[in-house]
This record gives structure tokens, sequence and C-alpha cells, in this order.
């Protein structure tokens, strides 16, 4: 630092003597006007490295955020199906568990139905059984038990109709497996095969559902 502060008295000393006696008088001041600068140099780069740093920070928080919003976009979308197939599935608990209670309206007297079908059957062969030709008014007593036996089998067909309960009773139709029960096949002249030529007992449905399929003869070919 010595011969420094020579080399630059030297060259100072012919135009500037006055400064050549200032740093002849304090060698030092050129050594704190150098150190001052650095400092300032350092001053300058310690702020430009802290807005960098300052500069990155928020672009970091700023990535974190944007991950942890995806994370919670996807466990939305996630919480969404599923609440979605709850949904659904709470719908079809509700529309089975409504066809269920709505068939138990429909269905639920069938196994009554069944025991006054039997009923029905005896009033049906009861009158079958009288001669036609003994009814008439000789004989008033058959006559009269005759009619009520007929009217009571017209009222008990009036009450299966209201509660949707009809007769089968196909001859001359198509043989259908899921109304009919062929009790035999015969080769019936001038008629289809296929058809139903004789019915044995008669059927019924509940509601369009078979709950006694009616006992037939079934036309075979000859």
């Amino acid at each position: 630092m010595a011969a420094v502060a020579q080399c630059v008295r030297a060259a100072l000393r012919p135009r500037y003597p006055l400064l050549s006696f200032s740093l002849r008088t304090s060698p030092r001041l050129l050594c704190v006007a150098t150190q001052q600068k650095n400092t300032g140099q350092n001053l300058e780069e310690d702020q430009r490295q802290s807005q960098n740093e300052q500069k990155v920070e928020p672009s970091s928080a700023e990535k974190m955020l944007h991950e942890e919003k995806t994370k919670l976009e996807e466990q939305l979308k996630e919480v969404t199906e599923k609440y979605k197939r709850a949904l659904a599935d709470a719908e079809n608990v509700r529309q089975r568990s409504q066809k269920l209670v709505e068939e138990a309206k429909l269905y639920g007297i069938q196994s009554f139905c069944k025991d006054l079908l039997e009923v029905a059957d005896i009033l049906e062969k009861a009158t079958e059984s009288v001669p036609k030709e003994e009814i008439k008014d000789e004989n008033p007593h058959l006559k009269s038990l005759y009619e009520g036996l007929v009217m009571t089998e017209v009222q008990i067909q009036k009450v299966f109709k209201k509660h949707g309960l009809l007769r089968l009773n196909p001859v001359g139709a198509k043989f259908d497996p899921y109304e009919h029960e062929a009790l035999f096949h015969a080769p019936v002249e001038g008629q289809e095969p296929g058809t139903i030529a004789l019915v044995s007992k008669i059927g019924y449905k509940l509601h369009g559902r078979t709950l006694r399929p009616a006992l037939v003869g079934v036309v075979k070919e000859a």
C-alpha cells in the first residue's frame, strides 16, 4: 500500500502539488476510499441477491399453492363422484322399495284369492251339474236353488274382477305355457295343431300375472 501511495504522489506532484501534499501527509486516505468503494459494491451485490431471493420466494410459494389447489380439486372431484354414486344407489333402493310396496299391494291377496278360487270352482260345478231340462216351474225348489247358485257365481266373479282377478277360459286359443298347463295332446279333426281343444279347469290371472294356469287339452298333428 505504501508503494501505491508513492506512485500516486509521483504522478500527481507536477500538476497537483496540493493533492500530492495531502496524500503525503495522509497516506491512509486512499485506503479508506478504496475500502468504502468496495463496501458500496458489496452492499449493492447483497441488495441484488436479496432482491433475487425475494423474487424466488414468491414463485416457490405460488408453486406450493398451485399444488395444494390441484390436490384439493382432485379431492373435491372424488368426493363429488362418491356423492353422485351414493345418490344413485339411494334412488335405486327407493325405486326397488317402492316397487316392492306396490307389488305387495297388488299381489298381497293372492293366497286369499287362491283359496276363493276353490269356492268358485265348486259353484261352477254345482251349476253345471243341474240338468237344464229340470229347471222349470214344476220344480220351484230346484229352480230357486239353481238361480241362487248362478247369482252367487256372478257376484263372486264381480268381486274377483274388482280386485284384478280374471278368468282364463282359452278354448280355441293358441297354447301359451305361461297361462296354460297341458294335460294331454290329441289330434282333433278340423282344428289347427297347437290350439286348445278342451279346458278341464278354468285358470285365473291376478293383475296380469298368472295366478293359476288353465288345465287344457292341446291339439296335435294327426
